[in-house]
């Protein structure tokens, strides 16, 4: 995590339009946009890449209107994976709805139900993560899934522990809600989804 002169200097230099201050950036969140976009898509290797290269294509060309601001280097740029993985998550489920649709024409696929359940699971949950507003997604996979304290979230977030506490709760409840769209059913809470218990 970068500390708050690293910070300044990078996106001073990104407004600046210089290369290493770009760089910078790339070498400190290219890990974790990564990993923020693959909990979103799923272990598809290729599409991963590619959602990673146009959210770094996307940072790039609106580095100069980086405002320190309006919140962290790292809330802007998971800002734009998240809507780049949304995107990708859209053009992919018409695909597979044209799938579907093929696969009921031609009688089914041989699945066993418990895999097909399983992976169903698993695309709700991603659907509902998608659906969420970006700053939601942020925090609830900070805290629950790279197991996060609430504490260091407020220090990267430049917040208080009770503003982040905030954040948590409305956005467990938005994801209760969006799931619970998806399903059909009473969404399990974002505890039971990840052993990181409560925020």
């Amino acid at each position: 995590m970068l500390d708050d002169q690293q910070e300044r200097l990078i996106a001073q230099g990104l407004r600046d339009g210089k290369s290493e201050a770009w760089q910078a950036l790339y070498d400190a969140y290219a890990e974790r946009v990564w990993r923020s976009v693959a909990r979103l898509l799923g272990a598809h290797a290729a599409d991963v890449a590619d959602v990673v290269q146009e959210t770094m294509l996307a940072a790039a060309r609106s580095a100069r209107a980086f405002d320190p601001a309006r919140g962290s280097l790292w809330a802007w740029l998971s800002g734009i994976a998240h809507n780049h993985a949304v995107l990708h998550l859209r053009k992919q489920a018409q695909r597979q709805r044209l799938v579907e649709s093929a696969a009921l024409r031609a009688g089914g696929n041989g699945q066993p139900i418990d895999v097909l359940e399983e992976a169903e699971l698993v695309e709700r949950v991603r659907a509902a993560l998608a659906n969420l507003l970006a700053d939601h997604a942020l925090v609830l996979t900070a805290r629950y899934l790279d197991g996060e304290s609430v504490s260091s979230i407020a220090l990267r977030e430049r917040t208080t522990e009770v503003a982040i506490r905030s954040r948590l709760a409305r956005a467990r409840q938005a994801f209760r809600i969006a799931l619970g769209d998806f399903t059909g059913l009473d969404a399990p809470s974002a505890e039971k989804l990840s052993p990181g218990g409560r925020g």
